[in-house]
């Protein structure tokens, strides 16, 4: 009798939610379409929208309960892509928790932030809540104004290329790869061969080129003269980014929507919206994706799946348990 249970029980979870009627739904996996929520009532001709960005970085789906999400890339695209079409939304404040993620993304979602500002006019606030480390800095700096929280930890402006290893393993059980190729770097960072001295240089060139573009961009859109604080990639804290000029200010989020009003001219009781896939009672700027009714989790494996045996790929992202 007990074999049954699971599979009765995971039939429940797929049918239970067609049995509830309105916006309810028991987990989501993006295929909602966006909605908004007013989270401060106010001049509904001018608004800030907030945009939470949070979790790992990447152009991949994130893996739901029952099916994949859309990636954050997308999520974040997509909202600003909404936006374009209201013409009240003068302001975005980015609420941004993540420790970065992968290059291609981070760089995606710079590039998507400064072309809604071009083709809007719209102004762009950053606002940091518990880290916002290498590629979650990356993006904030097509923002116009960085705000951090008191307890922020933010920096790690750097790259690292990523490559798991599985030699040992494959050693003590008896398994090798046979590879034919047409040069001899042909399978350069394989996970079934250590890398070569010469091999090790060549990664290492690779990563020293695109960090040094990394801090060339934080120099050039902060205006900093003196890179000595940050170029090595260290992380630290808010005011210590402050002191070095990699944030503007340290506040909460109320000082971030203040901020945005203040940069787009709108009056105070401008109204605060934000995009939601679900609906969300009584709902705040610290309500993330919106997605009410997601599973619990124990562990982001957003992230931790960076931590594990990650895809090899360069990454602006800060994750010490990747270390030796």
């Amino acid at each position: 009798m007990t074999v049954r249970i699971l599979p009765i029980a995971m039939a429940a979870l797929v049918v239970l939610p067609g049995c509830f009627a309105g916006k309810f739904k028991l987990f989501s996996n993006g295929t909602e379409p966006l909605q908004e929520s007013v989270l401060e009532q106010g001049d509904k001709k001018n608004k800030v929208l907030i945009v939470p960005v949070q979790g790992a970085i990447s152009t991949e789906p994130r893996a739901g309960f029952l099916a994949d999400k859309p990636s954050l890339v997308e999520e974040v695209v997509a909202q600003m892509r909404r936006a374009e079409h209201d013409p009240a939304i003068k302001a975005v404040v980015l609420l941004i928790d993540s420790p970065g993620g992968t290059a291609t993304g981070s760089d995606v979602l710079l590039h998507e932030i400064e072309a809604f500002k071009a083709r809007t006019g719209a102004k762009v606030v950053a606002h940091f809540l518990n880290k916002a480390t290498s590629g979650a800095y990356y993006i904030a700096l097509g923002a116009d104004r960085i705000l951090a929280h008191p307890t922020t930890l933010t920096g790690s402006i750097g790259v690292i290329f990523v490559r798991a290893k599985a030699r040992g393993l494959m050693d003590k059980i008896g398994l090798d790869a046979e590879v034919t190729k047409s040069g001899d770097k042909k399978d350069m960072g394989s996970f079934y061969r250590p890398a070569t001295p010469e091999e090790r240089a060549l990664f290492q060139g690779l990563v020293t080129e695109m960090g040094d573009k990394f801090v060339s961009l934080v120099k050039e859109r902060r205006k900093l003269t003196d890179t000595s604080g940050f170029a090595d990639a260290r992380v630290m804290s808010a005011p210590q980014a402050k002191a070095i000029g990699l944030v503007d200010a340290i506040g909460y989020v109320a000082d971030g929507i203040a901020a945005a009003r203040g940069l787009a001219g709108l009056p105070a009781d401008a109204r605060v919206v934000t995009y939601r896939r679900n609906e969300v009672a009584e709902d705040t700027a610290y309500g993330g994706g919106g997605d009410g009714g997601k599973m619990p989790k124990l562990i982001d494996l957003e992230v931790t799946k960076y931590l594990s045996v990650p895809a090899s790929g360069f990454y602006y992202l800060w994750a010490p348990e990747l270390s030796e």
